[in-house]
């Protein structure tokens, strides 16, 4: 997270996960093998034991010939409390990555203790339309992505001024191929879309959500006048350090 604050990003995401004790921890696979070389889930294992596990055991570069971080990583897996207190003050997407309800109430226990001001940098997503809503029930402002099509009528309708409510402090991820498609885009959209409190995040291609702006080459396709976030997994490639343009 440090290096790609390092190299020019703006918000970084991250996932969270329920551990057997009711911690969040911060880790990306559904299993832990890969990373850990440990059978079985985050909800196995107390915060305890998962801090226990060396998370740069499975890291490699060459397709297994070495693994650079083996014996490395153990301590490592942080807890987003952990996180918090290291950035007291960067934007962030938190993805609710097991889906389970309790794990967005455990988040929301976390978040309704923070200043309105940190919460307007943090946006909220995951697979689970309960538990998005659940969400929504507790605030009326945290911004939150749902993974259904809410901007169908925005694309109807957009040229009335009409801004659907699923659409207002939220995080809007949207694909490139669709954005063409969205009334007013980019210029007026945008302005309404502030307006509204709603984060507009731009990923490359069609119906991926998580495929970024991962060289520089694909910069250029970036529709003129758009001033939102733009998705990459390889900020390194796009040497934004010192240019924020």
């Amino acid at each position: 997270m440090q290096a790609a604050f390092d190299l020019g990003a703006d918000a970084v995401e991250f996932d969270v996960k329920l551990s057997k004790d009711k911690q969040l921890s911060v880790f990306h696979d559904a299993i832990l093998k890969f990373k850990t070389g440990i059978k079985g889930e985050i909800q196995d294992y107390m915060m305890a034991e998962l801090k226990k596990m060396d998370i740069g055991y499975g890291y490699t570069v060459d397709g297994g010939k070495t693994y650079p971080f083996r014996g490395k990583g153990v301590g490592q897996m942080p807890t987003i409390d952990e996180v918090f207190e290291f950035f007291p003050d960067k934007e962030f997407v938190i993805e609710v990555k097991d889906g389970k309800l309790e794990t967005y109430k455990v988040l929301w226990e976390k978040l309704k203790t923070l200043s309105p001001e940190r919460i307007d940098e943090l946006s909220i997503c995951g697979a689970s339309e309960e538990g998005v809503h659940w969400l929504r029930s507790q605030s009326s402002s945290l911004k939150l992505l749902s993974k259904k099509r809410i901007l169908i009528q925005y694309e109807l309708l957009g040229f009335t001024g009409y801004i659907p409510e699923e659409i207002k402090n939220a995080e809007l991820c949207i694909p490139l191929k669709y954005a063409r498609f969205l009334w007013g885009c980019p210029n007026k959209f945008m302005e309404r879309m502030e307006a509204v409190n709603t984060r507009v995040e731009l990923t490359a291609g069609g119906s991926d959500l998580s495929e970024g702006f991962d060289h520089i080459h694909s910069l250029k396709d970036i529709p003129e006048g758009f001033d939102g976030y733009i998705w990459t997994n390889k900020i390194n490639e796009l040497n934004l350090k010192g240019d924020k343009e």
